[in-house]
């Protein structure tokens, strides 16, 4: 089983780390709350996702959508390059709200 955990760094920041798919991203779509705790923006720092597949994916669309219905920002830093084509290929590549563009 791959292993990926979500890292608070301080409050409304976290750090993803790990490979996301279909064997890890159950438990860190259970983490949700916790994600969303508290008030204000919620920033995801994506720099430690060693791999990903389709589930990443939807997984950070649930997250996105969970913070629409909260009325909280979310954004995406560091969002890998695979993670990236997959939501280009699936036409929701606007719906991944960055907190800047990707370079390189």
């Amino acid at each position: 089983m791959n292993q990926a955990r979500l890292q608070p760094q301080e409050p409304g920041r976290f750090r993803l780390e790990g490979v996301l798919d279909f064997a890890s991203v159950a438990a860190l779509a259970r983490e949700t709350d916790r994600l969303f705790q508290g008030t204000g923006p919620v920033e995801l720092d994506l720099s430690g996702v060693q791999e990903s597949n389709s589930a990443g994916l939807v997984l950070l669309l649930s997250w996105w959508e969970e913070a629409r219905r909260r009325n909280r920002s979310l954004r995406f830093h560091h969002l890998p390059a695979p993670l990236e084509r997959l939501a280009v290929l699936a036409g929701i590549d606007t719906l991944l709200p960055r907190a800047e563009e990707r370079h390189g």
